[in-house]
């Protein structure tokens, strides 16, 4: 109970100092206990230590499978070109970043942490594949033998309602053209190019029409 009280900010009163006292707890403890405002509960502080364990076992035991979700609940803030380059690359990009320093932005040091786990994970000898038309999911990022296949979503320009829509188009039968997808999935001219850029369409005819030659 004087604990409790004590963690919260309550203090103590004067029962508790009579107790305290007759247990023969100095007095600068007793002083210390009245001047805390507020102390981290030890229950909390022990559930963090069991996540962070639970966190690197899978990372040691199981990395594809550690990568895929961290980068799953983070697809919307990923962009997958950043880490297609490979090793050489992602180093050239954490180097830009930390030559800002203090001049960085919100969004380049929130890139710079996702460019470092990419960093490790292509150092422990796994990748990145690039984004598929007929395979990539929506948001999850999925282990495959040849590397993480990123979802549509870890594209720019490429937003989750977009994502969701050309999965739900895949799912009624493929695309015939570019022309097919973008009417189907019902996508902006911006998320075409993006998958466009991306070589996603590479195997798509623009259009379904068919030029007939007469000899």
């Amino acid at each position: 109970n004087i604990m409790e009280q004590v963690r919260r900010g309550k203090g103590l009163d004067k029962e508790d100092i009579m107790v305290m006292s007759a247990a023969g707890i100095p007095q600068w403890y007793i002083d210390s206990c009245q001047r805390i405002k507020y102390m981290f509960p030890k229950a909390h502080a022990v559930a963090y230590v069991i996540m962070a364990y639970r966190i690197a076992w899978y990372k040691v035991h199981y990395p594809q499978a550690f990568y895929a979700t961290y980068y799953t609940l983070r697809a919307g803030e990923f962009d997958v070109s950043w880490a297609l380059g490979g090793l050489a690359s992602i180093r050239r990009q954490i180097s830009e970043i930390e030559k800002k320093g203090n001049g960085a932005t919100v969004r380049e040091r929130s890139r710079l942490t996702l460019l470092e786990v990419a960093l490790e994970m292509y150092a422990r000898g796994f990748k990145f594949r690039g984004i598929d038309l007929d395979k990539s999911d929506s948001r999850r990022f999925i282990i495959t033998p040849t590397g993480l296949l990123p979802p549509f979503s870890a594209l720019t320009g490429v937003g989750q309602t977009a994502a969701k829509n050309i999965v739900q188009a895949r799912r009624e039968g493929a695309f015939t053209s570019v022309e097919d997808l973008r009417t189907r999935a019902r996508l902006s001219k911006k998320v075409i190019e993006s998958l466009r850029e991306m070589g996603c369409l590479n195997a798509l005819p623009e259009t379904n029409q068919l030029l007939l030659f007469a000899e």
